[in-house]
């Protein structure tokens, strides 16, 4: 526990404890639409079909052997060892689980959760479902890590919020979503809204551990204010030790001392903050609904990454070299 008390205290000012119910949530336009989970995306399943996880096939013989803490096909409950609060509306989730286990995700994949949520007509259990991405270093044993912002509205992270340690929650996964692989491309873009911080955070530290990983990483990261930036002090303190590393932020509302960009991403900053466009270039785009919208388009009603708009296609990126969580 004093190693995730370290961690988090690099990471942001924090107090431990911390359960409030309640949190502000105004990303207005482009952050209109709320962002309901920590992975760009969100959706609400009463059900506990076996069949949601689209994932490779694993047995449980398999899991055992390979000593992962996930089962792809099942519903495992995790215990909450501690929180931490990053921000007035974001919160910290240490889960542990067998410390000689992995938890069994690639980079940069994510994770369901479920919770009651009532009965459906027949008196059957109904469930919010919400995938979320952890933050925690995938070869970490014993633990992960969620950083989940609270929303008035928000089923499942006011669910979270009501969570004391001890209390156990239902995970199910992996979900792959973008596949990194060492040195995959030469430069590697970034925009980031929010939450939308945990994927990039998966990519980043893959890539900042690697030594013999070459890649370029540029992110551009928005919020509303100052204060609601997620892990600035761990992102600065990346930045300064690793030179194929560089940030930009920018926030809707700045303040008189504040430094940084301000105001929506514009196609400026994107010019300035990204690398140009080029077969050796990926962007990756992560954030509500809104801004993805204004951004890049949001993905095709199959999840699919559909067509590449707004600024990013203004920009000259192609569906090749954008991909959205």
């Amino acid at each position: 526990m004093a190693a995730f008390l370290r961690r988090v205290a690099r990471s942001t000012p924090i107090g431990f404890g911390a359960h409030s119910k309640s949190s502000r949530s105004n990303f207005h336009l482009p952050f209109t639409a709320i962002a309901a989970i920590s992975g760009g995306f969100s959706y609400l399943y009463y059900s506990s079909s076996p069949n949601l996880v689209h994932s490779d096939q694993i047995g449980d013989e398999d899991i055992k052997t390979k000593n992962i803490a996930l089962i792809p096909d099942k519903w495992v409950e995790f215990k909450l060892q501690d929180t931490a609060r990053v921000s007035h509306d974001t919160h910290l989730y240490r889960f542990s689980f067998d410390p000689t286990k992995k938890l069994g995700l690639d980079v940069a994949s994510c994770i369901l959760t479920r919770a009651p949520f009532g009965q459906d007509a027949e008196e059957k259990p109904k469930y919010v479902i919400r995938p979320y991405t952890p933050i925690s270093d995938t070869e970490s044993k014993g633990y992960f890590d969620l950083l989940i912002k609270v929303y008035p509205e928000g089923k499942m992270s006011q669910h979270f919020a009501s969570l004391k340690p001890g209390d156990m929650v239902e995970v199910k996964g992996p979900i792959e979503k973008f596949k990194y692989t060492p040195n995959m491309k030469k430069n590697i873009g970034m925009i980031a809204g929010g939450s939308g911080i945990t994927p990039m955070l998966q990519v980043i530290e893959a890539i900042l551990k690697n030594s013999d990983d070459k890649t370029q990483i540029s992110l551009i990261y928005a919020n509303v204010s100052p204060d609601d930036i997620l892990l600035q002090q761990k992102l600065d303190i990346l930045a300064k030790s690793h030179p194929n590393l560089k940030v930009f932020y920018t926030v809707d509302n700045p303040t008189k001392t504040w430094k940084g960009g301000a105001g929506y991403i514009s196609k400026d900053m994107v010019v300035k903050g990204l690398p140009a466009p080029s077969d050796d270039t990926l962007v990756l785009v992560c954030g509500p609904p809104g801004m993805m919208q204004h951004i890049s388009g949001e993905k095709a009603k199959d999840w699919t990454q559909g067509e590449v708009s707004g600024i990013l296609k203004e920009a000259g990126y192609t569906e090749q070299m954008v991909y959205k969580f």
